[in-house]
């Protein structure tokens, strides 16, 4: 390039951007001033130029490239510097040196992306939206994601529910809310459980409205617990309490459920407020106590097998789910202290219908009234009180019991037998001091 030399007499004015003046006074091109300006800690934009194995050159329009050590490149570990960028590709660096030992521009990348990414943090921090970041390294206790800072997941954060295997996270892009952060220690804590259960609260309110009581829908068993089972309804737990399993008895859910399985279940009441729905599964099933009042009435002889013995009775199943109660009083015709000398549980038994009442879902039984059809008067049918039975044996009816005709010959026995006892009896007292025998003396 030719040099364009203006003297002190030249009218031809000239812009100090442009030209300056030489060791002579002569006007020369100003290089120095096309140059952007830079300061050590500013974060310039450029263009990958070059990709070395250990370093990047940038062109930021600089009188010399700048350089980005291999180092400098990411928060990554290891890092291969082709994995980072290629060529062509536009890139902030912060300025770390304007020249060192050897006149050389160093930049650093991951600085620039520290320092944006920090003030992004600190906003995303104080509004509370949540923040996005790839999964980088696992480490223990947690996650470490890549948000242009090293930001930390705890694993008990990770998900609503505990995580097994945190290794199949890695390379995942996860949304978490900051819920620590420390500049002076470059430490960000996140959670993504916080962003989870916000999305279900959200998820759960959408399906709290559209169900209602009475509503049959499916779920899958989520777990199991000694008082019932929690279903998942797409997003928001139900709870079925044991008594809801089924029509008959449930020592514990694990019998009747297993945790994953498909179920059908009925919307018996929802707490909107506290978002929490009661199902019943037995509700969806054939209801066994319908059976009975449309095939039996009160009167009838069943068949059934003794479910349990208590002191005051039995209760036997006549059909899956319907019990009725055997009470001590109806065990036998005679007086029974103890149950278990009549029945015992496990025990075939045949009992009749004494009472029914569908809308308390009760049933009275009776055994001793299958043999001989009610030999034995109930109280309450002969209109009379409890008190005027005794543990002997009562006369019913109104006419006296026959006397006994005895032959003359047993008569005249009965009576000699009798006389010995009634002179023992009539002997004078004063006996009683008489002088002993002489073997009693020895």
């Amino acid at each position: 390039m030719t040099e364009r030399t203006v003297t002190e007499a030249d009218p031809t004015e000239y812009d100090a951007d442009v030209w300056t003046r030489g060791p002579d006074g002569e006007l020369v091109p100003n290089y120095d001033a096309t140059f952007p300006t830079i300061n050590e800690g500013e974060v310039v934009s450029g263009k990958v130029v070059r990709v070395d194995k250990d370093e990047v050159l940038v062109d930021i329009g600089y009188k010399s490239e700048g350089v980005i050590p291999v180092a400098e490149l990411s928060i990554r570990r290891s890092v291969d510097p082709a994995d980072e960028v290629q060529l062509g590709d536009d890139v902030d660096a912060l300025v770390l040196t304007k020249e060192d030992a050897e006149g050389r521009l160093i930049l650093s990348k991951k600085r620039a992306r520290f320092e944006m990414a920090w003030k992004r943090i600190e906003g995303a921090a104080e509004s509370g939206e949540p923040v996005e970041g790839v999964v980088i390294e696992v480490v223990k206790g947690g996650l470490i994601l890549d948000l242009g800072v090293r930001g930390f997941l705890p694993a008990s954060l990770v998900d609503i529910r505990r995580v097994q295997d945190l290794e199949d996270f890695l390379g995942q892009t996860l949304r978490c809310k900051v819920i620590e952060l420390n500049r002076s220690r470059n430490n960000v804590v996140l959670s993504r459980r916080a962003v989870l259960e916000e999305e279900r609260k959200e998820a759960r309110q959408a399906i709290l409205d559209r169900l209602s009581p009475g509503n049959v829908v499916q779920g899958t068993i989520s777990n199991i617990v000694d008082f019932g089972a929690f279903v998942d309804l797409d997003g928001i737990d139900g709870l079925i309490h044991i008594s809801e399993l089924s029509w008959s008895h449930v020592n514990h859910p694990s019998e009747v459920l297993d945790i994953g399985q498909e179920v059908e279940v009925k919307v018996l009441d929802i707490d909107r407020d506290r978002q929490r729905i009661s199902l019943g599964l037995k509700q969806t099933q054939s209801d066994p106590w319908q059976q009975v009042v449309e095939t039996h009435g009160e009167g009838d002889v069943v068949e059934g097998r003794v479910t349990k013995v208590v002191t005051f009775g039995a209760f036997v199943e006549i059909l899956p789910g319907v019990e009725g109660l055997v009470h001590i009083s109806e065990l036998a015709n005679h007086h029974v202290e103890n149950p278990r000398e009549i029945v015992n549980q496990g025990e075939d038994v045949r009992a009749k219908i004494i009472e029914m009442d569908a809308d308390r879902r009760r049933l009275s039984l009776s055994l001793k009234r299958v043999e001989g059809d009610g030999a034995a008067a109930d109280p309450s049918e002969l209109g009379l009180s409890e008190e005027v039975f005794t543990e002997d044996e009562v006369v019913l009816d109104d006419e006296p019991a026959a006397e006994v005709e005895v032959e003359p010959e047993l008569e005249a026995e009965v009576e000699a037998a009798e006389e010995p006892e009634a002179e023992a009896a009539a002997e004078p007292e004063a006996e009683a001091g008489a002088e002993p025998a002489e073997d009693e003396q020895a």
